[in-house]
């Protein structure tokens, strides 16, 4: 218990910390006032924050911090320990931190929100965004940030913070994880994390990986090993998934280690129907898991329909592309489709050249089709080199299609676009001393 006094006298250290901070973010001194007169909650939660920091008895009669050695904490101490907390909420919110501070524990007012979002709030959905549920969540989070921001009198994070920056983790990135997971401030270091990472390691998965791991599924860490996390992998590797590969294709998706059983036997299911066999099952779930997270009905069965409408073989294109199954079929499949039809290639045409490159699909028609199909028409080929060499659009532009052609047209030969792009330097070189050779001698 604190006394009211010294509470008083730790509310005044909190609201200069945070004037100071507010004005170096651009307010004046009579806004950065007025902000933290409106500001009682938040100012009580920094005090919060403080207490957790510097774990230790408020003995000083002149009312002023002490910490464990009974040594007074300096106002720079003091702004060391509030200091970076603020900024951590300065990051999550960007400029609707003052609302946060005004509002808080509640989420910010409706002019705020809409300011920061593109689309615009509504009556109707105004309610979803400030529900007492949302504030429940934002407080939430703002002790979850708190909790891994804390500093013991020592001057060290808590334990699983500092485990995590050792394994290549760096603040921020633990930071980010709080604010799209707030539970993982909670998970015990002895219980959860570190169990996780030396199974992850025993798998083959180098050290450098885990932090990108936790940071795209940090909920892998609050899975039991022993009842839910080995069982699906044993579930997995029956359906097909190659037990060698479990290093990529966790790294590739581990949110694929979370989902239940029902889920991952619904998709696979579908994927028989398509009449992949089971051998292909297991390699696509390894090449491509989060096929696994596409919905059956609202995305890969529209998408087999649009491929199937076009008389491709989807069979096929999921064992080649399966990546392909996650596109839009409005905003990436027809574009893609329309743009050959409107060149003159035929649906025959479109067939051919996606049976050969199933990738093909999967390119942007603005960012990378456009721009190489206008460098081709400035090439001596004719269309159908298109349909014999879709692999055109998955070379780069500017460092491998424009200077394999300089290169031959400097020579005044002649080769197959699949000459040009494909073959490897020294067998290029081949290549075009053979012309060469070829044209002096004829």
């Amino acid at each position: 218990m604190v006394p009211p006094s010294l509470f008083a006298a730790e509310k005044e250290e909190a609201k200069a910390v945070l004037t100071l901070f507010l004005k170096k973010q651009g307010l004046s001194s009579a806004l950065a006032a007025r902000v933290i007169n409106k500001s009682d909650a938040f100012v009580d939660h920094l005090v919060s924050q403080l207490h957790s920091v510097h774990k230790s008895r408020y003995l000083s009669p002149k009312l002023i911090f002490l910490d464990t050695a009974g040594r007074e904490l300096t106002t720079l101490e003091i702004r060391d320990a509030l200091i970076p907390y603020l900024e951590t909420l300065l990051e999550e919110y960007g400029g609707i931190l003052v609302d946060v501070v005004e509002n808080f524990p509640n989420p910010p007012v409706k002019e705020s929100i809409e300011a920061n979002y593109q689309n615009p709030i509504t009556e109707e959905n105004l309610d979803t965004l400030v529900s007492p549920s949302n504030a429940i969540l934002d407080s939430k989070k703002l002790k979850a940030l708190a909790r891994v921001s804390e500093i013991s009198p020592a001057g060290k994070f808590p334990a699983h913070v500092c485990y995590l920056v050792e394994l290549g983790m760096d603040l921020k990135a633990i930071r980010e994880v709080i604010r799209k997971f707030p539970a993982f401030a909670y998970y015990s270091l002895d219980r959860k994390i570190k169990p996780l990472v030396e199974f992850l390691l025993d798998l083959g998965i180098l050290k450098s990986d885990i932090p990108t791991i936790i940071s795209k599924r940090p909920q892998l860490c609050g899975i039991s090993l022993s009842e839910n996390l080995i069982p699906t992998m044993a579930f997995l590797e029956n359906l097909g998934v190659d037990k060698r590969q479990w290093p990529k294709v966790i790294y590739r998706f581990p949110a694929l280690l979370t989902y239940s059983r029902s889920k991952l036997k619904g998709t696979v299911d579908f994927l028989y129907e398509v009449g992949l066999s089971a051998e292909n099952v297991g390699k696509v779930l390894t090449r491509c898991p989060n096929i696994i997270s596409y919905s059956v009905e609202d995305k890969l069965r529209p998408t087999v329909e649009y491929f199937s409408s076009l008389g491709i073989d989807v069979a096929h294109l999921l064992q080649r592309s399966p990546q392909t199954f996650g596109l839009s079929i409005e905003a990436n499949l027809k574009p893609l489709t329309e743009f050959f039809l409107e060149r003159g290639y035929s649906i025959e045409d479109v067939r051919t050249m996606i049976s050969r490159y199933g990738a093909l699909y999967t390119f942007s028609v603005a960012e990378n089709l456009v721009p190489k199909w206008e460098f081709f028409l400035t090439m001596d080929y004719p269309k159908s080199e298109l349909v014999k060499f879709p692999q055109y659009f998955g070379y780069s532009l500017e460092v491998r299609i424009k200077p394999r052609y300089a290169i031959v047209k400097e020579h005044g030969v002649r080769l197959l676009l699949n000459q040009v792009l494909s073959l490897s330097g020294p067998e290029f070189d081949k290549a075009l001393r053979r012309k060469v050779k070829k044209k002096h001698n004829n």
